[in-house]
């Protein structure tokens, strides 16, 4: 518990070091620097305007350090002695995790004092943050040395909303498995409402373990994780979870300002001067880690010269290594091995007047390195493993000029989004080759298609909009406003003039409002008429995107002919034909004779219940029935089918448990759409937790409007089906060249 002396913030970041570099004067003067980088600057202006702080080692052992305000951002200082750097941090976080996590590139040691001290420190900065914290307080937790802390401030705190973002990898389970703490781990983890990750693959590999080690119901991008003691099924209690992917950006804009001045371009000029002007100035800028691939640049490097392919009269390899985590001897032995392998090199192929590498281990400011992107004609990415690699994106945003060639390894992070890179896979050697050859004689006009089309995509998403997109999805527990938002009628603009539009909408909850018999739904006053007026138009295309069956989904909305419909969670479509695509197969009948049988005997014994039968599967609807009655239906119904139907899908709706003999989501059903249509841009609203597999399916230019409070995907929300009837009039409107304003 806080005094009320204490200060409480209503945002609070945490992670393993303060955004602050410790200086102390001869005379004992202490002055604290903001560190750079891309985090700070995102969340800088957010914790100004929230009331934030900051939770974190200053960075210095063995010292206490009161709470304090640095630029406009309150400090927590968290303790840490010489033990806990050694065991925590060197140890299980950079000698345990670091490399199971990058795919055991280096082999990890497992000892359980330096467990200990990883429980214990994290502990220390769950309390820290408990204790800075407001009521009902988002608390935001960073990066992997950090991961048990979600729980422990869910436990202690669950009045929080509780965010976690993993900077590194989260890798396949048949490595995590390894690891002897695998279940605390993600135990941990859980704890959070919303766990973000840097890849695609990176979220689907924490699912996966999720469900092996611990059986949780996963959706698409949302996993049941129970509140109680026992699993889910037996307590009948479940939060959500989203776990998705949120990649990482910079700030753009920054760094393009740097490289625009003119000190810095003529500092560019001067390191090609210094450097004897060659030809093609190449670039490697990492962390000295193993897991950067260096070994592997300097080795194609090497044999190119050997081949004759390049020359060093004409090709010079600038290669930083910053120091990193130089009291663990992997990278000790690491730094002998690199710097071995550039003195071979340059020992071999440098003369009097041309160096073939020129090295250097040791850190730049911002500027200087803005000056070496700007000079360098090709920028050598080459991870081996890397969850994002913002050098990457850095080098990009610099060139300005449009120029540059960026070779970046497959196994980065950013080549998820930087594809008009030359993508490698490092361990090819010959690969990497070429692709040098190829990047060093590139005509200067493909040189600049690409660079356009890299730099628009780093502009697009740079971090505060990495920022704000996972804070909307994290922060949807606070009371939702009437009316349309500003910042959703601009996103509306923006669609409404696409050339081929798809308005996809749930039904329940979203259009109409949810009732206590499901077949007494209907769509609120209005919003026949609104669906009409954008049928109307020309390039328009509405789809009610339903988890009911269709008939009972024709039933209750009564759809316009034009108006294509998915029902069953995207089982069944029924497009621009009378007839519904569903053909299920005999063993899928056999399932779903049980289903009735088993469902049936459940619903005639508890009072309140309901079945809702699907072609697909059976929904039992609990709404009617008492908390005590309804969860024992539940619990009856898990037990039995998973006992004689282990492999059904299971979906857990309001007050609705379903259960399906064909796998498919609302997210399916969005694609499918997509497809048939032939959309450039989609709107689609919704409002339960099934929504969110469609969330997770939209395009960057798409928007998605989640109604009601609660974690989300969707980049709007509203507060009930009455705005979405406004929205889907003014849609109409601005695409026909009106604008009524609710």
């Amino acid at each position: 518990m806080t005094s009320s002396a204490e200060p409480t913030y209503t945002l609070v970041v945490v992670s393993n070091r303060l955004p602050v570099d410790y200086d102390e004067a001869a005379d004992g003067a202490v002055t604290w620097r903001t560190s750079p980088g891309g985090l700070v600057t995102a969340l800088e202006p957010l914790m100004r305007s929230s009331h934030g702080a900051w939770v974190g080692w200053p960075g210095v052992a063995d010292r206490d350090f009161e709470p304090f305000e640095n630029d406009g951002i309150s400090l927590v200082p968290v303790r840490l002695n010489e033990t806990d750097i050694e065991d925590y941090y060197e140890g299980f976080s950079n000698d345990t995790l670091w490399p199971l996590y990058h795919d055991v590139i280096a082999p990890p040691s497992f000892h359980r004092e330096t467990w200990d001290a990883y429980v214990r420190v994290n502990r220390r900065f769950a309390a820290a943050a408990a204790a800075v914290a407001a009521p009902g307080a988002t608390v935001w937790v960073h990066d992997y040395q950090l991961q048990l802390v979600p729980r422990m401030l869910r436990e202690a705190r669950p009045d929080l909303v509780i965010g976690f973002f993993n900077h590194i990898p989260f890798p396949p389970y048949g490595i995590y498995a390894q690891l002897p703490w695998r279940k605390q781990i993600l135990h941990g983890l859980l704890g959070a409402d919303v766990i973000g990750f840097q890849r695609v693959a990176d979220a689907g590999n924490f699912t996966q373990a999720v469900r092996r080690l611990f059986g949780y119901p996963t959706r698409g991008v949302v996993i049941d994780v129970p509140t109680g003691d026992g699993p889910i099924g037996q307590t009948g209690d479940s939060r959500r979870v989203i776990a998705k992917h949120f990649p990482i950006s910079i700030d753009a804009a920054s760094y393009e300002e740097l490289a625009r001045r003119p000190d810095i371009q003529a500092r560019a000029r001067q390191i090609r001067e210094d450097l004897g002007n060659p030809k093609t100035l190449m670039l490697g800028v990492d962390r000295l880690d193993y897991t950067k691939g260096i070994g592997h640049r300097l080795k194609a490097f090497g044999e190119l010269l050997a081949d004759g392919r390049l020359s060093v009269e004409d090709v010079t390899l600038v290669q930083v290594a910053s120091p990193s985590r130089e009291r663990v001897s992997t990278y000790m032995a690491l730094r002998d091995e690199i710097e071995l392998a550039v003195g071979r090199l340059n020992g071999d192929f440098s003369t009097i007047s041309h160096t073939a590498i020129s090295y250097h281990h040791h850190s730049y400011p911002r500027e200087e390195m803005v000056a070496m992107y700007l000079a360098a004609d090709v920028m050598l990415v080459t991870a081996l493993r890397d969850g994002m690699n913002l050098v990457a994106k850095e080098y990009v945003a610099v060139r300005f000029d449009v120029d540059g060639v960026l070779v970046l390894s497959e196994f980065a992070g950013a080549a998820d989004e930087l594809k008009q890179a030359i993508l490698i896979n490092p361990h090819d050697i010959d690969g990497t080759k070429d692709a040098i050859v190829r990047a060093v004689e590139m005509p200067k006009r493909e040189r600049t298609r690409r660079m356009r089309s890299l730099r628009r995509k780093v502009a697009e998403n740079d971090v505060a909009a990495w920022s704000a997109s996972f804070l909307r999805a994290l922060t949807g527990g606070a009371a939702v406003p009437a009316g349309i938002p500003d910042d959703l009628d601009l996103a509306l603009q923006g669609i409404a003039g696409a050339e081929n539009l798809l308005i996809a909408l749930d039904f329940d909850g979203t259009l109409a409002p949810h009732v206590d018999h499901p077949e007494d739904a209907r769509a609120i006053a209005g919003t026949r008429e609104a669906v009409q007026s954008l049928l109307n138009l020309p390039g328009v295309r509405v789809a009610f995107v339903s988890g009911r069956a269709l008939v009972s989904l024709q039933h209750v909305a009564q759809p316009q002919s034009s108006v294509l419909l998915t029902g069953s969670h995207g089982i069944e479509v029924q497009l621009d034909t009378p007839e519904i695509e569903l053909d299920l197969l005999s063993s899928e009948l056999e399932q779903l004779d049980i289903l009735t049988r088993v469902l049936g005997s459940i619903s005639g014994s508890i009072a309140g219940t309901t079945i809702e039968r699907k072609p697909a599967g059976l929904a039992l609807h609990t709404r009617l029935a008492t908390e005590k009655d309804g969860q024992r239906a539940e619990r009856a119904a898990r037990d039995q089918l998973g006992d004689q139907l282990p492999g059904l899908t299971v979906r857990e709706g309001k007050n609705v448990l379903e259960f399906s003999v064909r796998s498919s989501t609302k997210g399916d059903a969005v694609t499918k759409l997509r497809e048939y249509t032939g959309a450039d841009r989609v709107f689609y609203a919704g409002d339960d937790v099934t929504d969110e597999d469609a969330f997770a399916v939209l395009r960057e230019d798409d928007v998605g409007l989640k109604i009601g409070q609660g974690a989300t995907l969707a980049g709007f929300r509203v507060r009930s089906p009455h705005e979405v009837t406004q929205v889907l009039v003014r849609i109409a409107a601005l695409r026909s060249g009106g604008s009524p304003r609710f």
